[in-house]
């Protein structure tokens, strides 16, 4: 652990992260404090926020867990799947998610009890997860040819992702996989990314092309979340697209809210601006803020430091 999260106090942190008087960008900084961390208290306090009614600061709580890779976390991630009534699609899904980023056999049993969950997402979700599990275990078998991991795989973000990239290297196959919505959905994330590592022109304008592939919400709401890490304006129209369609589930339009913030340079006061009132859907308004915070950042002389100093 660095000097300075040694120095954090977990304690304050976790009170910030519960404090529902305080705007949602604070509370994500104090959320990703303790992700960062990972202690056994910061995953208490974390833990203490599926209490919480914002649905989209739970569904960030759960990925958090899942980033960790910390093993305690999954009796915690195991409550709110199993929880039909008390929580949202959108947080449920995402504790799958989490679950297969953590591994093991506990994961893979819980995914797989919820793999014909009633809500499209949840049981997409939760059948991923199992192929990807199940893929690792035969990687461990020597049944299957495991994935170069890390930066030498391209996966230069440090993200556990629910997939691993396949280890085609034809931009015209894994755009051919991408779009078709007859191959497995596993078989698609792992050409997403992929094409996310290659991070060149053509692999970037093929992700965004996918972002109107009609057959899978939370196969959209993926395509979004890698254009966001790659940050790339190449996916500006796509994405805008996406954030002002009304028909489109909440879960991708989130999404797509908050790549576009994830993209340096863009001007998203006026843009944004007509989802920050209340009658708003929570999870579309709230990443609308995040979104805002994440372009102030990155407009800034301090990520501009960062950056050239990288």
């Amino acid at each position: 652990m660095s000097p300075a999260l040694a120095s954090v106090n977990v304690d304050v942190v976790g009170a910030l992260l519960l404090s529902s008087q305080r705007p949602i960008k604070e509370r994500f900084r104090a959320l990703f404090t303790l992700k960062a961390v990972r202690s056994e208290a910061a995953i208490s306090w974390m833990a203490k926020a599926f209490s919480d009614p914002s649905a989209l600061l739970k569904h960030e709580v759960a990925y958090c867990l899942g980033q960790t890779q910390l093993s305690l976390a999954i009796p915690i991630l195991a409550g709110v799947l199993s929880d039909r009534q008390g929580q949202e699609p959108i947080v449920r899904h995402e504790a799958a998610e989490a679950l297969a980023a953590i591994g093991g056999n506990d994961a893979l049993q819980l995914v797989k009890d919820f793999s014909n969950d009633p809500v499209q997402e949840v049981r997409e979700t939760c059948q991923l997860a199992l192929a990807k599990l199940e893929f690792q275990q035969k990687c461990l078998d020597g049944l299957e040819k495991a994935e170069v991991v890390g930066d030498e795989g391209g996966n230069t973000w440090g993200s556990v992702d629910p997939a691993p990239p396949l280890l085609e290297v034809d931009p015209i196959v894994l755009k051919t996989v991408l779009l078709n919505p007859e191959e497995e959905l596993f078989i698609r994330y792992r050409a997403m990314f992929s094409l996310r590592n290659r991070r060149d022109e053509e692999s970037i304008l093929v992700l965004a092309e996918a972002l109107s592939c009609p057959s899978s919400a939370l196969f959209r709401h993926e395509v979004a979340f890698v254009l966001g890490q790659v940050a790339s304006p190449l996916a500006l129209p796509q994405l805008l697209a996406r954030l002002r369609d009304e028909q489109e589930n909440p879960m991708v339009r989130h999404e797509a809210a908050e790549a576009l913030g994830d993209i340096p340079g863009v001007k998203l006061e006026e843009v944004m601006s007509k989802y920050l009132h209340p009658e708003v859907d929570p999870i579309l308004r709230e990443s609308c803020e995040i979104a805002l915070d994440m372009a102030d950042y990155n407009n800034s002389k301090e990520f501009q430091h960062l950056t050239l100093s990288a």
